[in-house]
């Protein structure tokens, strides 16, 4: 099941898609998707219904992130040995846990803004986990139990800001826009192996990012357990789970980094695509 919410910013709706790729409005089934509607009895009742009883929504509206009202945007860093040697940084003994803003997430076609007089801002597609029951000192042999579905993620960066302002990551990831999800929320079902999900990122029609989720160094299973040993993690909480290599920073001899103007579109398999332009503060 896709689950989705559709419609301007602030006034979405939450909606489905169907098997032939059209959108069906759930607003007469649900307020929202939220993550009380994440729960597996609430998601059990809408995979139930019918697609062709619900209306469907006609043209190309807008789509906006496909879950809200979450506690957590949790970051996974340096979480591809490919990803981790092109940067020059050693193999995490651990997961690297930050915290992007909650304003940071926004519609997975939706403009990236570039932070004003920013020169390194950095393209990273990702596999984020959208969480469905709470989950608190998790065993990683039960934490799959408290998966809703699965997203495509960009998680925008600002090199600059990420590692040469002093501090934590947080600052250079959590600027507005830098968080793009969806296009939809994939119900965890229709991805029976996270582990082997093939992804990339082209910026301007050109292949950067060229991976796979089976180069994680630490898999959806850990990433579960090892996050609810420290933050609870809450129905509707999204964990960006790190990026293949080609990011812009990793480039060699010179780090490329993104310009206003230029288009990034990126995907996983069997969780869509999106596409965003960069555009200037």
């Amino acid at each position: 099941m896709k689950l989705l919410r559709y419609g301007p910013p602030g006034q979405e709706k939450p909606g489905l898609l169907d098997s032939d790729g059209a959108i069906r409005d759930l607003s007469g089934i649900v307020a929202d998707i939220t993550g009380d509607m994440l729960a597996p009895a609430s998601l059990a009742k809408i995979a139930a219904l019918d697609p062709a009883t619900l209306p469907r929504v006609e043209g190309n509206p807008r789509l906006g992130a496909p879950v809200t009202g979450l506690r957590n945007l949790v970051c996974i860093g340096l979480n591809y040995a490919d990803h981790a040697a092109e940067t020059g940084a050693p193999i995490p003994k651990e997961p690297i846990v930050f915290l992007k803003s909650l304003n940071a997430l926004s519609g997975p076609n939706d403009d990236v803004v570039m932070p004003r007089g920013s020169v390194k801002t950095d393209w990273e597609v990702e596999l984020a986990i959208v969480i469905g029951t709470k989950a608190k000192y998790v065993a990683e042999e039960d934490a799959l139990d408290h998966v809703a579905g699965y997203a495509v993620a960009n998680d925008v960066s600002e090199r600059e800001w990420q590692a040469e302002r002093g501090g934590t990551w947080d600052k250079g990831k959590g600027f507005d826009t830098f968080g793009p999800l969806g296009p939809w929320l994939v119900t965890k079902d229709e991805v029976p192996d996270p582990q082997n999900l093939a992804m990339f990122c082209d910026v301007d029609g050109v292949r950067q990012q060229d991976g796979s989720t089976r180069t994680m160094i630490f898999g959806v299973k850990q990433i579960i357990a090892y996050v609810s040993q420290c933050i609870t993690l809450h129905p509707g909480d999204v964990i960006m789970t790190g990026t293949p290599p080609g990011v812009g920073l990793g480039k060699k001899p010179t780090p490329v980094f993104l310009k206003a103007g230029q288009v990034m579109r990126l995907g996983i398999q069997g969780l869509g695509e999106q596409e965003q332009r960069v555009v200037g503060s």
